[in-house]
């Protein structure tokens, strides 16, 4: 029905359906929520008891393994494509176990797919502190942006119904969107000195972005984020209970690797955006006009993404932050520089507007912990 080559998932129909007659089926619900580093995950397979000399009518085995999530990675799944993240466990992949179901233990909710034996640039040092090779999991994100895409319906926990319910409430007034699945951007190998861009995009009626425009940015940085925001999915807005289209702004910062002593960076764009078609635009989201960098919290070499969502004021003002993805010791480092930004306030029908603006820091390793790691491995 639908293939998604850039994230290795596709989404298939059986003609005609073998489970209509005299059989009883059952649905793993789909996660929004992505596993946690440290949480224990559950790979379920049936196997064909000759993997490479398989027939239809041969006997299956049924395989069940525990593994622990080590780390998230981004990866090239379609050579020439964008990257796709990756999570990492503890888990030899058997033979004809790529694409069994990985669930959570705690919620038995569906959080990714076996994607196969995980062979990047960090697998040696991450196989030798676990003593066996490492599996990777294709987060469960990418299917669901496959589906909506798609407008193809799927089952979900009764937590995630009774969220899409909520948000279908026929409450007076507006309502903006809500995110249900995202991910960060990947971090450009070949940059030394860290970068940032902005979004203005529509959230359509079927809560994906749409007419997405570049307020700021420039490639490697661009590539990374619109491969990244293009599978996004939210709840959609509403006005007086009525489904309705509106922006909202998406600012990714890269910061720069971190070399100590280094004091948090700051860049101004309040001149350049005073006289942008997007700062006079009569529909548009929120946007940053004076962003800071997080100051890298010392002792650690964590790297990844966190992701906030702020809600600015008719005037400008952060009014409040959420966390929509957050990466200890990361995610109060992210906050912190957060509150020191400055917006220009979104607008709807001309007038100024409450409007959300979500935030992503991607993070890479510090330079000081590169260097160990790599003196390390030359010993």
């Amino acid at each position: 029905m639908a293939i998604d080559r850039e994230h290795d998932v596709a989404v298939l129909r059986i003609t005609p359906n073998s489970f209509a007659d005299n059989y009883k089926v059952s649905s793993l619900p789909l996660s929004y929520d992505r596993p946690l580093h440290g949480q224990t995950v559950l790979t379920t397979a049936l196997l064909p008891s000759k993997p490479r000399d398989a027939y239809t009518l041969n006997a299956t085995i049924e395989t069940r393994s525990w593994g622990e999530v080590l780390d998230s990675e981004f990866s090239q799944l379609d050579k020439g494509k964008g990257e796709t993240e990756l999570f990492l466990f503890n888990h030899d992949i058997i033979l004809g176990q790529s694409g069994a179901p990985v669930t959570s233990t705690g919620s038995h909710e569906v959080v990714g797919l076996v994607e196969g034996q995980w062979l990047g640039h960090d697998t040696l040092a991450i196989a030798t502190a676990e003593q066996h090779t490492l599996g990777a999991i294709l987060p469960i994100h990418y299917a669901i942006a496959l589906l909506q895409q798609k407008h193809i319906a799927w089952h979900t926990s009764s937590a995630d119904s009774e969220h899409q319910e909520n948000g279908g409430e026929q409450a007076k007034g507006f309502s903006p969107p809500a995110a249900l699945s995202l991910v960060p951007a990947a971090y450009p190998s070949q940059s030394l000195f860290g970068g940032e861009v902005v979004l203005d995009a529509l959230v359509d009626s079927s809560g994906r972005l749409a007419d997405i425009k570049v307020v700021r940015g420039e490639s490697p940085f661009l590539d990374k984020t619109l491969v990244a925001v293009r599978t996004w999915t939210f709840l959609p807005a509403r006005n007086d209970g009525q489904v309705v289209e509106t922006r909202i702004g998406i600012a990714f910062q890269f910061p720069q690797p971190y070399v100590p002593p280094r004091t948090a960076t700051t860049h101004n764009y309040e001149d350049e955006s005073a006289d942008s078609p997007e700062k006079n635009s009569a529909e548009r989201g929120a946007l940053p006009v004076v962003t800071v960098e997080p100051e890298y919290p010392s002792g650690t070499d964590v790297h990844g993404g966190v992701i906030l969502s702020a809600d600015i004021s008719e005037q400008g003002r952060l009014d409040s932050v959420k966390v929509l993805r957050g990466l200890d010791p990361l995610t109060p480092a992210a906050i912190a520089a957060l509150r020191q930004w400055h917006f220009a306030p979104g607008k709807r029908s001309g007038a100024n507007a409450n409007s959300p603006v979500i935030v992503v820091f991607t993070f890479t390793r510090p330079v000081v912990a590169v260097r160990a790691q790599a003196s390390r491995s030359s010993q």
